[in-house]
């Protein structure tokens, strides 16, 4: 059984319209497409199906959605590698709008767990640990990894190498899986190098069990489609070999 929630509809509109309001101002890579994905990834069947094979275990769904919601919402990306302005942005939000509208549905705590969620959940390269731990940061940060693999996860790296003007593919510069944490904020790399240097890495770094399962089937599909990448281009030069799986 899912833990109940407890939000009404018309709250949970004014919930997102205001996230849509403030993540149209703060986030530069807004768009219609993120912005669907992301309300996919907060609605509670869709939170919650990470977590639906395993043992019955509570989880906080308020947390859970408006950590979802609010992850990117100031991508340190789009603001020369600022890891401080999501989590602020987030928490001023919270506390300013969505606390004093409700203030007997999320409390000071709370906030402070979602911040925390948003501070710890994005992939910040090979070698990068994170330090802290719930099982609501294991919910949203699987569904934000099942968003980055996949279908959309291809689209999705082609379409950010494009815009920063990176190649999509140069056969002298492999791909380094081994990234420290700076290196990997540098970037500049070829597009596909994103896969061996993140994409391929999220299938064994899953938390929930059926989250493992989704990725696993997406993890297979981005391998079927290097396979034909390197068949239609008759390369495939040393350091780009595949995973068995």
């Amino acid at each position: 059984m899912h833990p109940t929630y407890p939000i009404s509809a018309s709250k949970k509109y004014l919930w997102h319209r205001g996230y849509h309001c403030i993540y149209s101002v703060f986030c530069s890579a807004y768009d219609g497409g993120r912005r669907r994905r992301t309300r996919l990834v907060a609605h509670p069947p869709r939170a919650y199906q990470c977590q639906k094979n395993r043992p019955v275990e509570s989880v906080d769904p308020i947390v859970v959605e408006l950590a979802a919601l609010l992850h990117d919402i100031a991508d340190a990306k789009f603001h020369n590698g600022d890891e401080t302005i999501g989590p602020a942005t987030a928490k001023l939000f919270l506390e300013t709008q969505a606390q004093p509208a409700f203030p007997n549905q999320l409390s000071p705590q709370q906030i402070l767990h979602i911040v925390r969620i948003i501070e710890n959940i994005s992939f910040k390269g090979g070698k990068e640990q994170t330090q802290f731990h719930s099982k609501e940061l294991a919910v949203v940060q699987d569904a934000d990894r099942l968003d980055a693999i996949g279908a959309i996860g291809i689209a999705r790296t082609f379409n950010y190498g494009g815009f920063k003007g990176s190649e999509i593919f140069n056969p002298t510069l492999p791909p380094n899986p081994n990234m420290s944490k700076e290196e990997y904020k540098k970037g500049g790399n070829p597009s596909l190098n994103h896969f061996w240097e993140k994409l391929l890495l999220l299938k064994d770094r899953m938390n929930t069990e059926t989250g493992k399962r989704l990725a696993a089937e997406r993890h297979t599909f981005m391998l079927s489609y290097l396979c034909h990448f390197f068949e239609e281009t008759g390369i495939q030069p040393a350091g780009f070999e595949l995973p068995t799986q």
